[in-house]
C-alpha cells in the first residue's frame, strides 16, 4: 500500500524530491515532441518461383490450389480459407474478396477481409483454369459458421478448400500437418519432426510468403504501387511501399531513357536546347 505524505510536516527542499517521486498525472511519453525508436527494417526476402512450385507439389492435391490463390492473386491464409465459389466473378477475370475465417477465443467464424476491407482482384486465366479444375475434382462444400463473433448470426457459404472430412479447413491442422511438411519436402526447412512431431518454426515461410511472391511479381512487371496496395488490401499505399520499396525495380535506367526520349523529340522538332542559344 502507497503510503501517503503530509507535505505540511517535511522540509521544502524534502517536498520536492518526494513530489519528484510520486505518481505522474500524464505520461511523458505521450507528448508530441517524444518518438518512439524505429525498429530496424526487416526486408521481406520474396520466394523464387521454384520455391512456390515445390511447394505446391508437395502438397496434397486438395490443396495445391490455394499455392495458386496466394501467389496469383495475393490473398491471405484466412481469405484462402474462406474462399467461396461466388468469390469468382461472372467474367471468370476477377476475384471478389469478400470474407475470411478468423478464429476468435478459439471458435472459427466469417468476417470481412482484415481492415473490414472487400476487394476484386484480376484472375489470371491460368488460375481461373487452375480452380476450375480444383472444383471439378474437389466440390464446393456449405459450410456455416457465426458472423464475426461466436454469437453471431449464423451464415453459409459453399468454399472451395475444405479439409478432407468435408468440413472447413482449421488453420492450426494446416499449417502443422500439410504446410511445414510440405515446405521440409521443398527444402525450406530443415526435414524430418522431432519426437512430438513437430517441425522446426517456420514464420518467414508461412503462407504469408505466398503474397510477399504476389507483390514481388507485380512491382518487377512495373505495376504502380497504388494498384497493387489495393489488390493486396493494404490500408494506404504508404505501407505497401514501406514493405516492399526494396522490391521495386532500379528507376535509373528507366529515367534515362525517358529523358532521352524527350529531348529526342524536341531535337527533332526544331525545338531543341540549341533553339535556345
Amino acid at each position: 500500500m502507497r503510503a501517503r505524505v503530509n507535505f505540511a510536516t517535511v522540509p521544502y527542499g524534502y517536498q520536492r524530491e518526494v513530489k519528484e517521486d510520486a505518481l505522474l498525472s500524464r505520461n511523458p511519453c505521450g507528448a508530441r515532441t517524444v518518438r518512439r525508436p524505429k525498429p530496424d527494417p526487416h526486408h521481406v526476402v520474396p520466394w523464387v518461383p521454384a520455391q512456390v512450385f515445390a511447394v505446391r507439389a508437395a502438397l496434397p492435391e486438395r490443396y495445391r490450389a490455394m499455392v495458386d490463390v496466394g501467389a496469383g492473386c495475393g490473398l491471405r491464409q484466412g481469405e484462402v480459407f474462406g474462399l467461396a465459389e461466388d468469390a469468382i466473378d461472372a467474367d471468370g477475370q476477377t476475384l471478389h474478396v469478400v470474407r475470411q475465417i478468423k478464429h476468435v477465443d478459439g471458435h472459427p467464424v466469417f468476417a470481412l477481409p482484415k481492415g473490414g476491407k472487400k476487394r476484386d482482384v484480376p484472375l489470371p486465366d491460368s488460375l481461373a483454369e487452375a480452380l476450375r479444375a480444383h472444383m471439378d475434382v474437389c466440390k464446393p462444400v456449405e459450410i456455416t459458421l457465426p458472423w464475426d463473433v461466436p454469437e453471431g448470426p449464423k451464415v453459409s457459404a459453399r468454399l472451395i478448400f475444405t479439409a478432407e472430412q468435408g468440413g472447413m479447413v482449421w488453420r492450426s491442422n494446416f499449417n502443422g500437418k500439410e504446410w511445414k511438411p510440405a515446405l521440409a519436402d521443398a527444402g525450406l526447412i530443415p526435414p524430418g519432426a522431432d519426437e512430438n512431431g513437430k517441425y522446426e518454426s517456420a514464420r518467414e515461410h508461412g503462407m504469408h510468403a505466398l503474397r510477399h511472391f504476389y507483390a514481388s511479381a507485380l512491382l518487377d512487371a512495373g505495376e504502380n504501387i497504388k494498384a497493387v496496395s489495393e489488390y493486396m488490401g493494404h490500408a494506404d499505399p504508404g505501407l505497401t511501399l514501406r514493405v516492399y520499396a526494396h522490391l521495386m525495380p532500379e528507376s535509373r535506367e528507366r529515367a534515362r531513357r525517358a529523358i532521352d526520349s524527350v529531348f529526342q523529340r524536341i531535337s527533332q522538332e526544331a525545338h531543341g536546347p540549341q533553339t535556345a542559344q
